[in-house]
């Protein structure tokens, strides 16, 4: 059981606690973008490059993270 939980963080070149923290903080920036997102369709001159933005930086992060560590099994 507990390799289910290490696996794929391995995989990634991460601990458990390594990966947990990662996606905390890719799943908290991409819940603020979506927010962002929502008040751009309602007015449209708001949040005008949020969504774009936090897509190229969280891209960017895990493409230059992924580089790092050896390729995932996936």
């Amino acid at each position: 059981m507990l390799r289910a939980f290490q696996e794929h963080p391995e995989s990634v070149g991460e601990t458990y606690i390594q990966h947990m923290r990662m996606s905390f903080g890719f799943g908290g920036r991409m819940l603020l973008a979506g927010l962002g997102c929502i008040l751009h369709g309602i007015f449209p001159f708001l949040c005008v490059r949020t969504g774009s933005k936090t897509i190229n930086t969280l891209h960017d992060a895990m493409v230059l993270h992924r580089t790092k560590c050896p390729p995932c099994n996936e």
